[in-house]
């Protein structure tokens, strides 16, 4: 019975002791985002804001080119997540249900450059950017986002394209769909888990993305909100709670999306990884 006991306690309490590791880090940043900077520079922690304000928020929305920021983030990454979810749809297709010569080596190239780090082709990637004569546009910062995204996402889709019974498809080209048909009618409603949980990657990986839009993009006009919350915290160096408020405001985004879509997110990655 004890050793039944400890059984089932351990894991919960393990679990317990990680998500507060995990979620203090998230709380205190919104705690000191609302508190007054006599609470911030206290030394005697402030667990639990009192006094709350948004005095913080205010001025880290007050900040030079915010909205141009926040515009720029939102227009390169729905792009680069939509684009992505539109090709790797058909090449994901292609590779679960088409046989044809190189087809395992195609796999093998996308999980490579899935693994490969980006950031040892900047430099190349900032010459193709310069002779083309595009700095400092959205144009190749989307592009390349994309490029980053694409990989996993057609891995991913693969293995749920390959999961739907072929069975399915044929039954709906003899009532008369063509294979394009089919696959809209069919096999894209069964693949909703799927473009959830690549969408929610793919935003987060292009939402947080900072070296590629410091290399290339050296206006404000044409930066990104986590350049800008890199330039703000320099700006004002020990304004903790300013910094927290600009932190708070960066991370916002990626909470809400999570929390729609968290639990289609979690099985299609599981799905996505087994299947196919």
């Amino acid at each position: 019975m004890k050793r039944s006991l400890f059984g089932r306690l351990w894991p919960n309490a393990t679990a317990v002791v990680l998500f507060i590791g995990f979620v203090f880090p998230v709380y205190w940043m919104f705690a000191t985002a609302l508190k007054p900077t006599g609470d911030i520079i206290s030394e005697d922690p402030v667990w639990f804001p009192t006094d709350v304000t948004f005095e913080h928020f205010r001025t880290a929305t007050g900040a030079d080119h915010f909205w141009t920021y926040v515009r720029n983030s939102l227009t390169v990454t729905v792009l680069a997540v939509v684009f992505s979810l539109v090709i790797a749809l058909a090449g994901s297709f292609a590779l679960a249900r088409m046989r044809f010569r190189g087809r395992r080596g195609f796999i093998i190239g996308f999980m490579m450059a899935q693994m490969a780090p980006w950031e040892v082709m900047i430099i190349a990637m900032y010459m193709i950017v310069r002779d083309a004569s595009m700095l400092n546009s959205l144009v190749p910062l989307t592009l390349f986002y994309m490029m980053m995204i694409l990989p996993f996402t057609i891995l991913t889709l693969r293995g749920f394209v390959a999961a739907v019974p072929k069975e399915l498809e044929e039954s709906a080209m003899v009532d008369g769909c063509t294979r394009a048909q089919a696959f809209r009618r069919v096999i894209l409603p069964l693949l909703a888990p799927g473009l959830m949980a690549t969408s929610l990657f793919g935003f987060i990986t292009a939402w947080n993305e900072f070296a590629l839009v410091l290399v290339l993009n050296k206006e404000a006009e044409a930066q990104t909100l986590p350049l800008w919350l890199f330039s703000f915290q320099t700006q004002f160096g020990d304004d903790w709670g300013a910094t927290m408020a600009a932190s708070s405001l960066f991370a916002v985004p990626i909470l809400i999306l999570f929390v729609f879509l968290q639990r289609k997110a979690v099985s299609g990655l599981t799905a996505g990884a087994v299947k196919g």
